[in-house]
């Protein structure tokens, strides 16, 4: 018999990370573990970090490294690759090391690929930005074959691969997850290669137009090249989130970084040109009004994500972007509020307490009334005086 919530909304966060430029970065690093160990406390179900080598912002260079160390500090949260970045690795390596990491977190990790974003990484790789969607997934092709098991032959232009198979299959069947932005390459690779998506544009206006038809393409392309039909468990979608109890609040705390980590993903994100980020209250108002991010309280929150499972149809995963908008405190802050106020309305978990809480309440006092008739009635049959008593 089956006691546990079905098909109940998951949420995590992604860690690309975006750090405000002048702090320490020794201490960002900690910072990370820090909010990754605090999520596991407060029941969030994933962590995804990210790969970049250049900007400054995002200074987590290979996440499995980072994994490896958060999965030591935790229990139950599991893990993604957000994202390796295919061209700039062998398939092989990739392979054999999120197997390793697969054994060493007991079945706690996913794997999420990527082309690559910063050309300024591709200029040092020696690598063309032009090609590197199709490059990933001549990369991903070979490792989904490596990880079911096969022995695999294939030569390109930047890679060999030698009757190579790996010497150790995964500790379990992990999602394979491709960072989607607004282009239909993610999806079709996706569809085609038997994985799902990220998409980490969801909440922008111009990747909230396209959820639902970037879904269908994926349906289709499954269906093509003769994969499974698409999971929409396994479909994550990101967005960025502060919270605080009040708007004004919320609107305050993100004055210390969001203006300038904006700026900068504006630098390197089409989706995120067009806006001065330094008036605060004016792009506040259009992350809300747009619904391109939410700054305010749980209930706007929670309204955020009804947003998107009535334009989906549904998905399974809803994850917060990590960024510094706010400083450290604040951010935890924000993300302890969340996990009180936002996530029990949509995983279940509130559905019952409040049901209770409803039977109760709508009573019409009946149980007060019959609790007094009792406590009487006790003093009667004792033969108590009831000047004596507290319900005299």
């Amino acid at each position: 018999m089956q006691f546990t919530q079905k098909d109940r909304l998951k949420f995590g966060i992604f860690i690309g990370p975006y750090h405000r430029p002048g702090i320490n970065p020794t201490l960002t690093f900690q910072q990370d573990l820090e909010i990754i160990e605090q999520m596991d406390r407060l029941g969030f179900d994933e962590a995804w970090i990210g790969e970049h080598h250049s900007g400054g912002i995002e200074l987590v260079d290979d996440p499995m490294l980072m994994i490896a160390a958060a999965a030591e500090r935790t229990k139950r949260i599991q893990f993604g690759t957000g994202a390796v970045t295919l061209p700039w690795h062998h398939p092989f390596q990739i392979a054999a090391r999120i197997v390793q990491l697969s054994h060493q977190t007991r079945g706690r990790v996913h794997l999420g690929v990527a082309p690559g974003q910063l050309v300024q990484d591709a200029m040092m790789m020696g690598t063309d930005v032009k090609q590197h969607r199709l490059m990933m997934e001549e990369s991903l092709s070979c490792i989904i074959r490596l990880l079911k098991g096969e022995v695999v032959t294939h030569k390109t232009d930047w890679f060999t691969l030698e009757k190579a198979e790996l010497q150790l299959l995964p500790y379990n069947d992990f999602d394979v997850q491709i960072v989607s932005v607004v282009s239909p390459n993610a999806p079709y690779a996706a569809g085609k290669n038997g994985a799902n998506i990220i998409s980490v544009a969801a909440t922008d206006p111009s990747g909230f137009k396209v959820l639902d038809t970037q879904w269908a393409l994926m349906e289709k392309t499954a269906a093509e090249f003769n994969q499974p039909a698409p999971d929409r468990s396994k479909w994550r979608l990101m967005g960025p989130m502060h919270l605080a109890p009040t708007l004004e609040q919320a609107i305050e705390e993100i004055r210390w970084g969001m203006p300038i980590t904006e700026t900068y993903r504006g630098n390197i994100h089409k989706q995120a040109q067009g806006l001065d980020y330094h008036d605060v209250e004016n792009a506040v108002k259009i992350f809300n009004e747009t619904g391109a991010a939410i700054v305010g309280t749980p209930e706007m929150a929670r309204a955020q994500i009804q947003r998107l499972l009535d334009k989906t149809g549904g998905f399974g995963t809803y994850l917060l972007m990590g960024v510094d908008w706010a400083d450290h405190d604040a951010t935890l802050r924000s993300h302890r509020l969340f996990a009180q106020e936002v996530m029990p309305y949509f995983d279940g978990t509130i559905d019952r307490p409040l049901k209770s809480y409803d039977m109760v309440m709508n009573d019409g006092g009946v149980g007060a009334d019959l609790t007094w008739e009792a406590q009487q009635l006790v003093v009667e049959q004792l033969g108590l005086d009831k000047k004596d008593t507290a319900i005299a």
